[in-house]
């Protein structure tokens, strides 16, 4: 069966047949519900018009934590969504930056499932779309089919209202959810959730997270071809700038000068190269920072099993096609490029600004320039930590006069593959016809260890269908009406949720 086909005759006698041994009682609830089930499931289709319309109407109202835009209005519209959707109980949380959202939905179940939201997107340039990134336009993608193409339409709106949309589903029929949720919202997490624990920390959230069996951040998790991982953990990450300026180095100018001068005068902007070159080594990629893999956890032996098993299930040629790239670092062979991604830290310059970068040129010798740097950490490396060693780092090697400014960042996050949590994905994507991979480790990062860490130590996970792409990118999009029949369209990806939810109960 494809995603998008849920054969409910073959459901409901699965469960007549396993009601068989229990008593009259256990098989009338078993059939009522199944029956609620199904009621769920032919509601969908029903709103896919109303529900794709609430996609678009909050993708034109971006939140946007690195230019201060979009507040407190997200946090707002964030909460009226839950309110919509059925949550009972809906705060806006306030932090020191940008205002949280936690919410409750309590049926009486056994079962209380958590759920991470993010209401922030990524900056952007209108220039650089080929359609206008607030207006989430349908438009045609080849080999794809109609995608909503808009900031925030795969990373993560998309994929939350999903979740929405299936609990929309719930309350058209009247269903009682097959088990309780807790939603946890932050409108940080694009700069790092610099401010997220007061929001998870908070008493009433805190006591609210402590009854689930794991919490999920919902995501288009297909691939093209139609995989999906299990990731059993994600990388950590420091967020930071490197600022070099003639001021606090003591040399060089105050402010920017004629370029003649250099001839006479010091130069930030190299000081600031030849300070980034001391962070990797030659190969211009393994970290040269003194104690950077110190702490680096080995692969377990069930994580190498893992890999051994699922390495032989990726397609090399379709992730070449999708990244742009043409060969792997040292020209590895797949399997040493895979087993890297998952198993070692980076530091990455994520973008180098100074003086002037406009049309044409500007003969200046700028006072100032900036490095904007991203390290992904794994187990059992820390944030915090990992800051400290660059910084005694760029110190040992003479560069002490460089600011180190951290914005954000959170430790790595391992989730056991016999919880409760991912056992219910697993058995949900199979019985929507997809063989999910098991993958120790997402080479993104989020702040999960928020949850997964002491004292809440809860399982957690990505989980859902469909399919999107361009994330902090331009023409950022996500699939709703599939041409490809590997792949689940809107619709699909709304009742792997609802599938999800039963699953687990």
């Amino acid at each position: 069966m494809t995603p998008d086909d849920i054969n409910r005759r073959t459901f409901l006698q699965g469960a007549a047949a396993g009601a068989a041994a229990l008593t009259v009682g256990d098989q009338v609830a078993a059939a009522m519900t199944a029956q609620d089930q199904a009621a769920v499931l032919a509601q969908i289709p029903r709103q896919h018009g109303q529900t794709l319309k609430m996609l678009q109407d909050w993708i034109a109202l971006p939140s946007i934590a690195a230019e201060n835009k979009g507040y407190p209005e997200g946090a707002e519209y964030m909460a009226r969504l839950a309110r919509e959707a059925g949550f009972q109980r809906v705060d806006v949380i306030p932090t020191k930056g940008k205002p949280g959202v936690f919410a409750t939905l309590d049926v009486g179940a056994p079962t209380t499932l958590a759920i991470y939201f993010m209401y922030d997107v990524k900056q952007y340039d209108p220039a650089e779309w080929s359609s206008p990134p607030l207006e989430a336009r349908l438009v045609d993608k080849p080999g794809l089919g109609k995608v909503v193409m808009g900031r925030g339409a795969t990373n993560t709106k998309g994929p939350q209202m999903a979740v929405l949309s299936a609990l929309h589903a719930f309350k058209a029929t009247g269903t009682k959810l097959p088990v309780n949720l807790v939603l946890v919202c932050e409108g940080e997490e694009e700069i790092g959730s610099p401010n997220f624990r007061e929001i998870v920390f908070k008493p009433e959230v805190e006591a609210a997270l402590r009854k689930a069996v794991g919490i999920i951040i919902p995501l288009g998790s297909q691939a093209p071809d139609g995989s999906v991982e299990v990731n059993l953990g994600a990388k950590g990450i420091v967020e930071l700038e490197l600022v070099s300026t003639g001021e606090r180095w003591g040399r060089g100018p105050r402010l920017d000068i004629h370029s003649s001068l250099a001839a006479k005068v010091d130069s930030p902007a190299w000081r600031l190269v030849q300070a980034l070159n001391t962070l990797v080594k030659a190969d211009g990629h393994t970290p040269a920072v003194e104690g950077f893999f110190d702490k680096v956890k080995p692969l377990t032996p069930v994580q190498k099993r893992i890999l051994d098993a699922s390495i032989p299930k990726k397609n090399e040629a379709n992730t070449k096609r999708a990244l742009g790239v043409q060969r792997w670092i040292n020209d590895e062979p797949w399997p040493a490029a895979l087993l890297r991604l998952v198993s070692q830290p980076t530091i990455n310059i994520e973008g180098l600004v100074g003086g002037y970068t406009g049309p044409g040129g500007k003969t200046i010798l700028p006072h100032r320039a900036v490095a904007k740097i991203d390290m992904r950490l794994v187990p059992d490396m820390t944030a915090l930590g990992t800051l400290e060693l660059l910084k005694a780092h760029l110190a040992k090697h003479g560069f002490g006069d460089i600011e180190v400014n951290m914005s954000g960042g959170y430790d790595p996050t391992e989730t056991d593959p016999e919880s409760k949590l991912v056992k219910a994905m697993v058995a949900t994507y199979r019985k929507l016809g997809v063989d999910p991979v098991l993958w120790p480790r997402l080479a993104g990062s989020w702040p999960g260890v928020t949850f997964t860490g002491a004292p809440l130590k809860l399982p957690a996970g990505q989980f859902g269908l469909g399919h999107g792409g361009g994330a902090h990118a331009p023409d950022e999009y996500y699939v709703i009406e599939s041409s490809n029949p590997k792949v689940a369209g809107w619709d699909g990806v709304v009742k792997s949720y609802v599938e999800f939810l039963y699953s687990l109960a």
